[in-house]
């Protein structure tokens, strides 16, 4: 096994005058405000239920507030950037007025988007694109210089889970972020974060084998972020719906934080930050 401390990764975060620090993971808290996320769609769509559910993450612990207008749920269509703003913009909006020391990072893969959210006050952008559905994204974010997640995904979310097929899944990928990261330092872009995607384009074995494997990502000297949350490579194995997948979603973002993960992407931040503590605790031994 690869050892973390072999590795110098980047260890800040520059967010627009923000400084986010990286020596212990950090969580990210899922904030949905569009009508057909697969775990919570249509809740977070008014502002008082925006308020609530924001407030709700920062109070478990949520170092960064991820807010979404639109599903990348598997058999998902894309949503064009106008109708992706017309949902996004006043709930930003409200969320920059109500928590104006809060981390918010933008989910979209479309560059108008990103740029107007950053100009409104956004932070950073996750892309769950890697910038292969809008050519114009990574340009955009050299431009604002912005911390970027590179996410890995195979296809486009409306056809990505329709038999998945890699030659070796962390090899592939592998050849994937060195490319888009060369691509992306080539532009001048600085602050960028990998995601390999689980659940994007990856069969239950794929996913499993990534997660494996996860420490071979620490080669780039980046940070690694992880989504697991309440998906189904967990439900698939525990035979359970979304809802039932708290337990399992832990016990995944243990095993990633053991294998160098940075930042856990989740629908629930207290267990989450109880997974790092208890990680964090573990390392302090050695």
């Amino acid at each position: 096994m690869l050892k973390e401390t072999f590795f110098q990764k980047k260890s800040t975060l520059h967010c627009r005058g923000k400084i986010i620090n990286l020596s212990s993971p950090l969580v990210m808290g899922i904030v949905n405000i569009g009508p057909d996320s697969f775990f919570d769609g249509g809740k977070y769509q008014q502002t008082y239920d925006i308020i609530k559910r924001c407030d709700a993450l920062l109070s478990e612990g949520a170092d960064i507030l991820d807010i979404g207008a639109v599903s990348t749920r598997p058999g998902s269509i894309l949503v064009k950037p106008e109708k992706e703003l017309a949902r996004l913009l006043p709930a930003l909006e409200t969320i920059l007025e109500n928590f104006p020391r809060a981390i918010i990072s933008v989910d979209t893969y479309n560059s108008t988007v990103a740029n107007k959210a950053v100009e409104m006050g956004a932070h950073m952008i996750n892309d769950i694109s890697g910038g292969t559905i809008d050519e114009k994204m990574f340009e955009t974010i050299a431009r604002l210089q912005v911390p970027y997640v590179l996410m890995h995904i195979l296809g486009l979310p409306e056809n990505m889970q329709k038999d998945p097929n890699y030659e070796d899944p962390v090899k592939d990928i592998i050849r994937y972020f060195a490319e888009r990261i060369r691509k992306l330092r080539d532009l001048g872009v600085h602050d960028i974060i990998i995601d390999p995607g689980f659940g994007f384009g990856k069969n239950l074995e794929d996913n499993y084998k990534l997660l494996d494997q996860l420490e071979y990502f620490q080669m780039f000297e980046l940070p690694i972020m992880v989504g697991f949350s309440r998906k189904s490579m967990i439900n698939k194995v525990l035979s359970v719906q979304p809802r039932g997948g708290l337990n399992g979603t832990t016990v995944l973002n243990t095993i990633a934080l053991q294998k160098g993960a940075n930042i856990l992407r989740v629908h629930d931040a207290l267990q989450a930050k109880e997974s790092i503590k208890l990680s964090e605790r573990l390392k302090s031994v050695h």
